[in-house]
C-alpha cells in the first residue's frame, strides 16, 4: 500500500476514534481490507505496527475484527491461515493466547495486544446479537431473493440490518449485500423466519458462488463480503443447508384427477429456488422441461394446466405469469406425445416401463 494510502486510512482511524462507533469501523475496516492486493496485506500490516499511534492500533484492531483471512474466498484473495483462527466476538481476537501463531490469521497476530490499549467500544466490534430474521423476493418474479438479519451489539446498540441479494436465475449465488438501519425493511414485505435458517442461506449463497468462476456480482459485494460473513456465522443455530419451505406451503392443490402427480413435477422442477417463477420459467416449464424430462400419466397432464395456474396464483397472481400458463398451456398435450422432444433420461426410463 502507498505512503498516501497508509496516511488516508490513519486519517480516517482518527475520525473513527472520535466517532466511538463499532459498527462503522468493522465497516470501514471491510472496505480497507476489499482495497488491499494480497502482496500488499503483510507489508501493510507491518507498517501499522510499526506506527504504534493509537489509529494505527485501531486500524489493526478492526482488521482483526472483520478478519478478512477467516474467508477462504476473500476479494484480496488473501485466504486463511487456519479454521481455527479465534474471533473477536468471542473476546479472544488480538490475544493470541494458547492458540499457536500459525493457528490463527495474519490480521489477528497483527492485533496481538492491542486491545487493551484502546478505548473499551473497540471491543464490542463483533459482538453482536442477532434478533431476527426474514426471507423473501426482491422483485415480483423472485429472480432475486433478499435474506435478512438484524442485530445489535452486546450493550443493546447500533442496532443494524444484514441484507444479501441472492441472485436465483444463476443458481442462487450471493450477488450483493448492505448494512442497512433496519428500517429499510419497511417496504421489502419479506416474511420473518428462523434466523438459523436465513443465515445458513446466506453462507451456502456465498459458498456457491465461491465455486463458480467468473460469477458476476455487484461492485460493491467485497467491501461488505468479510462483515456478512461475520455475522452470518455468529447466528447460534444455524441450519445447513437450508431448505426453502415455500414447496410445502402451497396448500391450494385443485382436486381434480393426477394433480397430486402433477405438483409432485412442479416441485421437481423448481427445486431449491422455489420463489422464483417469471413469465419465462413457466413457459419453460410447460414447453420444454415437461415434455423433455417428465413422465405422466394423462390424468396428470390434464391435471396439469390447473397446477400451474394454482402455483401462479400463490407466487404473486401476476398477470405476465398468468397470461403465459394461458398460452402455453393448450400445447402440453401434444408436446408430451411428441417423443422426439424426450431426453435421454426420460427415453431410458421410458424403456423400462
Amino acid at each position: 500500500m502507498s505512503t498516501t494510502a497508509f496516511t488516508t486510512a490513519i486519517a480516517q482511524a482518527r475520525d473513527l476514534l472520535r466517532w466511538c462507533s463499532p459498527l462503522r469501523t468493522e465497516l470501514w475496516a471491510a472496505r480497507l481490507a476489499a482495497d488491499l492486493e494480497p502482496d500488499q496485506v503483510e507489508p501493510f500490516l507491518r507498517q501499522l505496527s510499526e506506527d504504534g499511534s493509537a489509529e494505527a492500533r485501531l486500524t489493526l484492531a478492526a482488521l482483526a475484527a472483520v478478519d478478512p483471512a477467516a474467508d477462504p474466498h476473500p476479494a484480496s484473495g488473501y485466504g486463511p491461515a487456519s479454521d481455527a483462527a479465534p474471533g473477536l466476538g468471542g473476546g479472544v481476537r488480538g490475544e493470541v493466547g494458547a492458540e499457536s501463531p500459525a493457528a490463527v490469521s495474519v490480521y489477528v497476530r497483527a492485533a496481538d495486544g492491542v486491545l487493551e490499549t484502546l478505548p473499551g467500544w473497540v471491543r464490542r466490534m463483533g459482538r453482536v446479537t442477532c434478533e431476527r430474521g426474514w426471507y423473501g423476493k426482491a422483485d415480483p418474479y423472485g429472480e432475486q431473493i433478499l435474506a435478512a438479519l438484524s442485530f445489535r451489539y452486546e450493550n443493546g446498540k447500533e442496532p443494524h440490518l444484514l441484507v444479501v441479494a441472492i441472485d436465483q436465475v444463476n443458481g442462487g449465488l450471493a450477488v450483493d449485500a448492505a448494512v442497512e438501519e433496519v428500517k429499510f425493511l419497511d417496504d421489502l414485505g419479506l416474511r420473518s423466519e428462523e434466523p438459523g435458517a436465513v443465515a445458513g442461506r446466506v453462507l451456502d449463497a456465498f459458498e456457491l458462488g465461491d465455486r463458480i468462476m467468473g460469477a458476476l456480482v455487484a461492485d460493491t459485494l467485497p467491501a461488505v463480503r468479510p462483515v456478512a460473513l461475520s455475522r452470518a456465522r455468529a447466528v447460534p443455530d444455524l441450519v445447513r443447508p437450508a431448505p426453502d419451505d415455500t414447496v410445502s406451503r402451497f396448500d391450494n392443490l385443485p382436486d381434480l384427477p393426477g394433480a397430486r402427480e402433477a405438483f409432485g413435477k412442479l416441485a421437481e422442477f423448481v427445486g431449491d429456488r422455489p420463489l422464483w417463477w417469471s413469465p419465462a420459467r413457466a413457459t419453460q416449464f410447460l414447453t420444454s422441461w415437461l415434455p423433455r424430462e417428465a413422465i405422466l400419466s394423462e390424468a396428470g397432464i390434464a391435471a396439469m394446466p390447473e397446477v400451474v395456474r394454482a402455483w401462479s396464483r400463490f407466487c404473486g397472481a401476476h398477470p405476465a405469469v398468468l397470461a403465459q400458463v394461458e398460452a402455453d398451456a393448450p400445447r402440453l398435450p401434444a408436446l408430451m406425445a411428441d417423443e422426439s422432444l424426450a431426453g435421454l433420461g426420460k427415453r431410458i426410463a421410458k424403456n423400462r416401463l
